[in-house]
């Protein structure tokens, strides 16, 4: 049975905070590219999904903002007064505009750096997931969350993305979505994840990053074979 048509959400924090836990092997500038690049991939591949109707980034950095546009999403800003939790703040946020703007429809929150993310992944995920309930896909720790879905079109997104974000979905009621995603399930932290990436078969805008950035110089031979 064809899936229902979904909006997509996806958050990005401001570049100048992009991907810390790579400090020690990238500049600033070269982080910032890279997670550029990874959103690129993150929303080809979304878009490229039939079931999903639209894709929305929030953020409140304006070359975000400009790549999103580039890439054939639309762009949400930045709540001003996200609270603490800024992330699950926006992600909710441009969840309800979605609601205010298209009416009752099911909902998607992914995370921005899915670099090997397939569309058959995706697609695959629609299918399976059960409606009425909220639906998880947990990442490659096996602690975080690499996609949130609400296949319900009047319940409320309530993302609890960050640190053990798994399980705090699953306590609050989601259910755990089992499947062969392995590139759904890889966003990118570190410098292993971003190998792990470059062997599932990074997109091309992340490939052509790392080519610039010389990051193929800093990893093993069969590594740089693959992208």
């Amino acid at each position: 049975m064809r899936p229902h048509a979904v909006h997509a959400v996806i958050a990005v924090k401001s570049l100048d905070q992009a991907k810390s836990r790579l400090a020690d092997r990238l500049r600033p500038e070269h982080r910032a590219r890279l997670v550029l690049a990874m959103l690129a991939d993150t929303v080809t591949a979304t878009t490229a999904v039939p079931g999903i109707r639209s894709v929305t980034v929030v953020t409140p950095d304006p070359a975000v903002a400009d790549l999103a546009r580039s890439v054939g999403a639309a762009v949400h800003p930045e709540p001003r007064k996200s609270g603490l939790d800024g992330l699950n703040s926006a992600l909710a946020d441009a969840a309800r505009a979605l609601r205010d703007r298209h009416g009752p429809v099911d909902l998607l929150a992914l995370q921005a750096d899915l670099p090997a993310l397939r569309p058959e992944e995706l697609n695959d995920v629609l299918t399976v997931a059960p409606r009425g309930v909220r639906s998880v896909v947990v990442d490659h720790a096996g602690t975080g969350t690499s996609a949130l879905l609400v296949r319900d079109p009047v319940a409320a997104l309530e993302p609890r993305f960050g640190p053990g974000s798994a399980g705090k979905h699953i306590a609050a009621g989601a259910v755990a979505l089992h499947g062969d995603w392995p590139g759904l399930r890889l966003d990118v932290d570190t410098a292993d994840d971003l190998d792990l990436a470059i062997e599932l078969g990074a997109g091309e805008a992340t490939c052509a990053a790392l080519h610039d950035i010389g990051w193929h110089d800093r990893v093993h031979h069969h590594v740089r074979r693959v992208c």
